[in-house]
Formats: C-alpha cells, structure tokens, sequence
C-alpha cells in the first residue's frame, strides 16, 4: 500500500471537486463544496443515528436505497437541521439544482450540510453559486472541497492510498471535516470518500460500515453525537478491475485501503479537536468482550475530569478508575493496570506511588502520548484516539454563533 496526502479524493481516477465562497458563513470564506464522479458510481453510506436528524441525513438515507450517486454538494456554515418541511424542501431543491447544472438525473446528487443548528438556508445564495460551483470543478479541485466544508477546524483533512488488485492499481481517497460535536455514535462529521475500484454496492457498504467502525466510532472528543453525521463513499469502476468479490483476496485488499484511509481521517479529526492541546492514543486490553473494552474507553475518553487532568499533565488515576467503573463493562477493580507510556502507575488497582506519578506527568507533558488500561479479564481490546479538554474548547463554544 502507498499512500500521499496530494490531491485529496481527487486523486481518485474520474473525480473532480471544487470549493468556493457561496456568501452562507459570515466572513468571505469557502462554504460550498462539490465532488463530482464523471461516471456512475456505486454509493454507500452511513448515518448519525442522533434522532434529531438534519434535512440533508433524512434525504440521503432515501436516495442511497438506489445504491449510485454521481455527486455530492455540501455546505458549511448552516446545518440545515431543525429546519422543518422547508429545510427539507431546500436540500431537494439542493440536489436539484446541482443536477440541472450537471445535466445529471436529481436522484444522482447527495447533499450535506454542517453547521450552525436552526437557521433557514440562504438559498437566493446557494441557488446563484451552484452553477459557478459546477463551472469550477478540476481534477486537483480536492483541497478546495475540503476547506469548503470546514467550520471551527483548524486544518484541511484528506489523504489518499493505492494499491493493486487484480493486476490493476486502485485508488481510495477522502476528505473529512470535524473539530467538535465528534461522538462515536455513527461517524461523528462529514466524511467525502471515492475510489476508483468496481465494488458490487452490497460489499461496499458493508466494508464502509466495518471501516466506519473502526475508525470515526472510535474519536470520542467531547461526548456530543452532531444532527449531521454522514459518510458517503463513490466506487466508479475507472480503474477497470474485475469486480471484487466478497472473501477473497482482492475483497481483503481493498477492505485495508478503505481501513486506512477512513482512519487516518479519524486521526486527524482527533488531531484537531476544538481547543485541544494533547492527542490520546487510549488502548484498552484483555477486557471480556471487545464491545466491554470499547464502553470503557469510550468513558475515559468523554470524562470531563480525565480530560482536563490531561490538559494540565496530572496523571490523575482515580479519575480513570472512576470511568472505568461507570462504563457498564463488567469489572474487577482488584485486575486494572494502568499505564501512561511505558510508565505503570496503577497495578491490581492500586496506585504505585507519587514517583510512578510524576514519571507519568512528564509523559503527559508531551503532545502526543498514550494510555493502556489493561482490565485483565479476557482477551479482547479495543483503541480509541481521543484529546484533552481545554479552556479554549469552552471559548470557541461560548461564541460559536457570534
């Protein structure tokens, strides 16, 4: 497998995209966005499973019964959720104009949105940008997509990887955004990915869902599952392989393409959570059940105290005792080991002492570090990657619609 951050989703054979200042944000910056398959394609995706579901989630989920799409619009700036018939009504008309400048079928366009939760769109503006947008989409247009869907994040979000089956090279590549609101419960933000590989719809979304799985559901940042949570997956066949097949080789190849690229989107969602000034590798081992190891680093990693003990490199154990026994995992407080790096600070559930303590706040002083909490119960584990809590998450919060 070979991977490169240039280009973005397209890097992928027969995809272009492109990003543009529609006028929805406030300030003068991209907030549209367009990604284009010049073939039919394949589609799959997975949804927030947030209750409240945004307009463009409620659309989607109808359309992708067809399982092909040709396009994706999206939007910064205005979720579009809480909106009623009318924001429903506007991501139809969405796809429909996006169509109509296309010369594509409506039904062939996705759309998503992200933003601000309760507002109207702007449509008189998105009506006059969508043709403009169309007339802009390049083959090197993919960093100009993913900018166009950030709202509080920091940095653009894309990679991509190859390889060959079959004789063939095939490319995945995606573009993600998401800084806050992330919440393992689905996908946790907006997700754009395409590749070039002919995948029958039914393993597609089932490898997108496995991935999905292994990745956007394992970024817990701060406990909040957003109305608009979608990933969306184009599969063109450009690439001209033989149709991968479920189970055999090819069908393996392409699953740790997916796998990759998936998560290390998910890596750099984490990598730019809202106000964070530490990146937490959390690994839970020898738990019963790898969905028991899950609960209880999803615990940790959404625990307020744990988070802000990270923030200021205390090494506060009791703190991840405390999550671990509210996780609803199965337990025994008498088995848990902890470890910051490669320094143990608690071993059969009990703390090692102020030394081990302070070994452990020199770790915690680092960007980047990580946590092992070994159960010592089974055999399963699970690894979630996740940041600390600081004061800066509560500013940007505390004015997010101003």
């Amino acid at each position: 497998m070979k991977t490169f951050l240039t280009g973005g989703i397209t890097a992928v054979p027969g995809i272009l995209a492109a990003g543009m200042a529609a006028g929805i944000k406030k300030a003068d910056v991209p907030d549209l966005a367009l990604i284009v398959s010049e073939r039919e394609a394949t589609a799959a995706g997975v949804f927030t499973l947030n209750k409240v579901m945004a307009a463009p989630v409620i659309l989607d989920r109808q359309r992708l019964r067809r399982g092909k799409g040709r396009a994706i619009l999206a939007n910064s700036g205005n979720a579009n959720a809480c909106t009623g018939r009318q924001g429903y009504a506007d991501a139809v008309k969405m796809a429909a104009l996006t169509a109509k400048a296309l010369g594509f079928r409506p039904e062939d366009v996705f759309v998503a949105s992200t933003g601000v939760i309760g507002k109207p769109l702007p449509m008189e503006r998105i009506d006059a940008a969508i043709p403009a947008l169309a007339g802009q989409l390049r083959r090197d247009g993919g960093e100009d997509a993913a900018r166009a869907i950030m709202t509080t994040d920091t940095t653009v979000k894309m990679v991509v990887a190859t390889d060959t089956l079959g004789g063939r090279t095939i490319t995945v590549g995606g573009i993600a955004k998401g800084s806050g609101m992330i919440h393992p419960n689905m996908a946790t933000m907006l997700a754009f990915l395409a590749t070039d590989a002919a995948v029958p719809r039914a393993i597609l979304q089932a490898g997108l869902r496995q991935a999905t799985d292994r990745s956007f559901n394992r970024i817990p940042v701060d406990g909040d599952t957003s109305t608009n949570d979608m990933v969306l997956c184009l599969a063109n066949g450009v690439a001209g392989n033989r149709p991968i097949a479920s189970g055999n080789a090819d069908a393996r190849r392409f699953q740790a393409l997916l796998d990759f690229v998936c998560l290390d989107l998910a890596k750099k969602i984490a990598w730019d959570g809202e106000g964070a000034t530490k990146f937490v590798e959390l690994r839970v081992t020898r738990a019963r059940t790898t969905d028991e190891a899950v609960r209880v680093a999803v615990a940790i990693a959404t625990s307020s105290l744990v988070k802000t003990a990270w923030f200021g490199a205390d090494a506060n154990w009791g703190r991840i005792m405390a999550a671990i026994g509210r996780s609803g995992a199965r337990i025994n407080p008498d088995r848990v080991a902890i470890a910051y790096g490669d320094v143990p600070v608690v071993r059969r559930g009990t703390g090692l002492g102020p030394a081990a303590e302070e070994r452990a706040n020199t770790v915690l002083k680092g960007r980047e570090f990580a946590l092992t909490v070994d159960l010592g119960l089974g055999r399963a584990e699970a690894t979630v990657w996740t940041t600390d809590l600081s004061p800066e998450y509560v500013k940007i919060n505390a004015s997010y619609r101003s």
